[in-house]
């Protein structure tokens, strides 16, 4: 299993635009957050990490920060609920142009048996109204994954349900940590591909049910066998699963 510690060290930039509403030429000024890493891993026992906002901007700005406890419904949906067993400090601040801020994230206590999911908003509040312009302030969601004292791993079923001319990809995980599955693609023994929705969040949270809507007219037969390719954060996925006809 790879360094869970490493974490994810890739950077993500918020860009907000500031823009006239009146039919003058427009003279727009950009601000840019940087967030470093847009990822953050704890390795068994760790209770602590950190996280740096850089601005990028022009001007000094505002931000705020929000934790949350992260689930998925048994569809698969993100669910997102405040809590107070992941701490972050400061949840307020102001950073002057060019400067950065540190964000220190502390775990009230581990959690027991299997990973924990949690995940910031940082809001990048917008400055004082000016009449004639709209300030338009994005916002960024990064997950949090934290481990129990013992180390946990994925444990990933697949299979295709189809029934009543619909059908869907289902990945069941009943490991202790999540999977992060990219580029997933379904084919046919013959070689065809079968087309899945895309636009959906790339994890499966441990003990959850993950679904993806297939969709190509021609729906796989029950009793069929497809292959599924995928890339995971553990590893390539090329397998067989099964085609069921559905409860």
């Amino acid at each position: 299993m790879h360094d869970r510690s490493a974490g994810v060290r890739r950077l993500a930039t918020i860009v907000v635009f500031s823009f006239s509403l009146v039919l003058a030429p427009v003279a727009a000024t950009a601000q840019a957050l940087t967030v470093l890493p847009v990822t953050i891993e704890m390795a068994p026992g760790q209770r602590a990490a950190a996280l740096t906002v850089i601005n990028q901007g022009d001007r000094e700005t505002s931000f705020q920060l929000r934790t949350f406890a992260w689930s998925q419904s048994e569809g698969g949906d993100d669910q997102l609920a405040p809590t107070d067993e992941l701490l972050a400090s400061p949840p307020l601040g102001t950073i002057a142009r060019g400067a950065s801020q540190v964000i220190r994230l502390v775990l009230r206590q581990l959690p027991p048996g299997r990973e924990a999911t949690y995940r910031i908003l940082l809001d990048q509040i917008p400055p004082p109204a000016v009449p004639g312009r709209v300030h338009v302030a994005l916002r960024l969601s990064i997950p949090i994954f934290a481990a129990p004292a013992t180390r946990v791993a994925p444990h990933v079923l697949w299979r295709v349900e189809s029934r009543d001319g619909q059908a869907s990809l289902i990945a069941v995980n009943d490991g202790t940590s999540h999977l992060k599955a990219r580029d997933i693609a379904l084919g046919t023994t013959s070689g065809g591909a079968l087309p899945i929705e895309t636009n959906v969040s790339p994890y499966v949270l441990a003990g959850t049910t993950r679904r993806w809507r297939i969709l190509a007219r021609q729906l796989p037969a029950a009793g069929t066998t497809l292959r599924l390719t995928a890339n995971a954060d553990s590893g390539p996925i090329d397998q067989q699963v099964p085609v069921n006809a559905g409860p």
